[in-house]
């Protein structure tokens, strides 16, 4: 029983040792523990502190950020303002220069129909000047020709013989004849007796168409006799009436492609023909004394 009791008594320091051991460990442990806890809590204070920093860092920046984006957006809106103020002022002028050029159509087209109102006006005047000058020439030529028919009757009332032709033309009462053997069309022997200083003959009487008889050629012969302004109205180039006629039986007919000029042929009958036509003519003049 003592050495049962010696041995327990034996074994309580070693369990106190233990104890103490363990205890040590524990504070050890805690101490490590709270170190840890120490450096994770100043670890958390740098982070929030740092963290802070660069919030406000952050914020600043943005506020600047916000502050130049706020400007810019008022620079913006102003120039979008002043665009839109250009705009405006440009479309003024867009609708001021197209009224002015409706109003610059409009005065052109005023200035052609004026333009155009005096062409026909001096086209109506060069008209009428040249049918004035067409009279006042055919007044004259035929007031010449009259002064002519009154100088020979008094030269003949004279005793003077008023029967002198140029050479190849054939006398006969008081007027001289050129007989054309060119053969022309109608207003071609027109102006050919024009340029020998006569006209195409003008017939008023039997005895003037037997005296043309007897020269006329075989082929037909134009005469001065036409209705080229009023259809069936035939004029002598004389503007003398129609006082004696020797037509051919049915004509005139104005067939084929329009017979507005007249003819002698071979008999000396009438016939109207197509102006462009070729075939001989006649002129006359009067004879001098």
């Amino acid at each position: 029983m003592e050495e049962s009791l010696y041995s327990e008594f034996s074994k309580f320091p070693r369990r106190r040792r233990r104890c103490c051991r363990r205890g040590m460990q524990l504070a050890l442990v805690g101490l490590m523990i709270a170190a840890l806890w120490a450096g994770l809590l100043t670890l958390l204070l740098l982070w929030h502190w740092d963290t802070v920093r660069n919030l406000k860092q952050l914020e600043e920046a943005a506020a600047l950020n916000v502050s130049q984006v706020s400007k810019d957006l008022e620079r913006h809106k102003g120039d979008q303002m002043a665009q839109k103020s250009q705009a405006a002022q440009m479309l003024q002028d867009m609708a001021r220069i197209q009224a002015e050029q409706k109003r610059m159509v409009s005065q052109e087209s005023e200035l052609f129909r004026n333009l155009d109102g005096l062409r026909a006006d001096l086209s109506n005047l060069k008209s009428y000047s040249l049918n004035e000058r067409h009279r006042a020439l055919h007044s004259l030529g035929r007031l010449q020709e009259e002064v002519e028919k009154l100088w020979l009757e008094l030269h003949e009332s004279n005793g003077s013989v008023c029967n002198t032709c140029p050479e190849e033309w054939v006398h006969f009462q008081r007027k001289c004849y050129y007989f054309g053997e060119t053969a022309k069309k109608w207003i071609q022997a027109k102006y050919a007796c024009s340029s020998l200083q006569g006209r195409l003959v003008s017939i008023h009487s039997q005895e003037e168409q037997d005296f043309l008889t007897k020269h006329a050629h075989i082929r037909g012969s134009w005469i001065g006799l036409r209705d080229l302004d009023i259809e069936g109205e035939f004029i002598w180039m004389d503007e003398k009436p129609l006082d004696y006629s020797n037509w051919q039986p049915g004509e005139p007919n104005d067939a084929g492609q329009g017979e507005h000029c007249v003819m002698m042929q071979a008999s000396g009958q009438w016939n109207d023909a197509f102006c462009g036509s070729y075939l001989d003519w006649v002129c006359e003049r009067l004879a001098t004394c």
